[in-house]
C-alpha cells in the first residue's frame, strides 16, 4: 500500500530547523494494507521528518514515496493537497483541532477540504465507534486531552484513507491508555483496509508490535 525507495532529506537551505546541517538517508520501508509498522527511535533521529515526508508535508531531495501505485514525491503541491486529503490520514502529536468549532464541524471541515461530500451520518457512525458519539455537538475546547485525541483520530479516518500516519500517539499516556489507543488505531486500519505507520520512541509498543524499524544511528 505504501513503500519508499532511496528516500533522502536535508534541512539545508530551509527554515524548518535550527540545525541546518541535518541530513537523513532513510531505509526503504513497505507497509501493506491492514498492516501496522512501527518506526522507532529517540529524539532527533528523523522519525517526525520521515512521517512528514510520507504525508507529503515535506519534499524529499531524492527518492520515491509510492502510495497505491502513485509516487507522491513527484506530484505538484496542488496535486498533493488533493491526494493527501483523500488518501492519507495523519494523527499529529498535538490535536490541532479548530477550537472554536464543534466536533462535528471539525470533521465536516476535513471532508470539505478533501473535496469529499459532507456526510454527518458517516461522522456519527465513526464517533460512535470511538465512544465519542455523545460529544458530536460539543465545542472541542471543552473536551479533555484524551477526548481531543480521539477526535483527531476520527479526523484522520473520516475520509477512509489508504494510509494512516500517527506521530507519537502514546508518548504521554499511561499503560492502560497506551494499549487502548494503539488497539484503536490498529482496529480502524483493519476496518478501512489501510496501512498504519506509527512513529514513536515509546518502547512499550516495540514489545507489542513485531513489525518495526529502528532509525537510531541512521542518517
Amino acid at each position: 500500500m505504501i513503500q519508499t525507495k532511496g528516500l533522502n532529506f536535508s534541512y539545508a537551505n530551509t527554515a524548518l530547523s535550527g540545525d541546518n546541517s541535518r541530513n537523513f538517508a532513510f531505509p526503504d520501508i513497505a507497509c501493506a494494507e491492514k498492516e501496522l509498522l512501527l518506526i522507532l527511535g529517540q529524539s532527533g533521529c528523523g522519525k517526525t521528518t520521515l512521517l512528514h515526508l510520507l504525508a507529503g508535508l515535506l519534499k524529499s531531495q531524492s527518492g520515491q514515496i509510492i502510495i497505491k501505485g502513485q509516487d507522491i514525491a513527484a506530484m505538484s503541491e496542488s496535486q498533493l493537497d488533493l491526494y493527501r486529503g483523500a488518501n492519507i490520514g495523519v494523527v499529529f502529536q498535538q490535536s490541532h483541532l479548530l477550537k472554536s468549532l464543534t466536533v462535528a464541524q471539525n470533521l465536516l471541515a476535513a471532508q470539505y477540504l478533501a473535496n469529499k461530500s459532507q456526510n454527518l451520518a458517516d461522522i456519527e457512525t465513526l464517533l460512535a465507534r470511538l465512544n465519542m458519539g455523545h460529544k458530536l455537538h460539543s465545542p472541542t475546547h471543552q473536551l479533555s486531552i484524551g477526548e481531543q485525541q480521539r477526535v483527531a483520530i476520527a479526523r484522520a479516518l473520516i475520509n477512509r484513507p489508504a494510509v494512516i500516519l500517527a506521530d507519537e500517539p502514546t508518548s504521554n499516556l499511561d499503560d492502560k491508555n497506551c494499549e487502548e489507543v494503539i488497539n484503536l488505531l490498529a482496529q480502524q486500519a483493519q476496518e478501512f483496509n489501510a496501512a498504519l505507520i506509527v512513529v514513536t520512541h515509546d518502547g512499550r509498543l516495540k514489545n507489542r508490535v513485531s513489525n518495526h524499524i529502528n532509525l537510531d544511528n541512521r542518517g
